[in-house]
């Protein structure tokens, strides 16, 4: 019945009564897969939304914000090519962003010291404390929603993910 835990456990949520709608229609669905799956989108999509209001108020956009994270997890400093291929794009495409980046502050292009033909991308502090703000909002939401697992409850879930990303990643 719609709004009930389907065996004992924790209180139901709406991914409960989903299920409930649809082990009717598809009697072979594994509620459990179902289960998953949907609480996993949901989480997503949850944490998309959050991404994105916590940009909009910092006057960021996505794209920026996806560039700032790509350059201060290389330490601050990368190439053009090394945050193209991080961002999954062509490296000429990454040049528009960093240009609209380095017009508000957010980076800075130096001359590489390696290779004078080539030219290095860095954070600046204003880019720094740009993608902090970002991540701060979103690492509260994800502190918040995590928060009802215990920590070995958390490395629990995490190693369990880990198996089916290995999955994922190797079909």
């Amino acid at each position: 019945m719609p709004g009930e835990a389907t065996r004992s456990g924790p209180p139901p949520d709406r991914t409960d009564d989903h299920v409930a709608r649809w082990l009717p229609v598809l009697p072979d669905l594994d509620p459990d897969i179902e289960g998953v799956v949907t609480r996993a989108a949901f989480l997503t999509d949850h944490l998309r939304r959050v991404k994105a209001e916590s940009l909009a108020g910092l006057d960021l956009q996505r794209h920026e914000y996806e560039t700032l994270h790509a350059l201060a997890g290389r330490g601050g400093h990368a190439a053009p090519s090394q945050l193209a291929a991080d961002l999954g794009m062509a490296p000429n495409s990454v040049t528009g962003r960093l240009d609209a980046l380095d017009r508000r502050g957010f980076v800075r292009r130096l001359p590489s010291a390696t290779d004078r033909r080539r030219v290095d991308v860095e954070l600046t502090d204003e880019g720094r404390t740009a993608w902090l703000g970002a991540m701060s909002a979103l690492g509260h939401e994800e502190d918040r929603l995590l928060g009802a697992l215990n920590p070995d409850e958390r490395r629990l879930l995490a190693d369990l993910l880990r198996r089916v990303m290995r999955k994922a990643e190797n079909p």
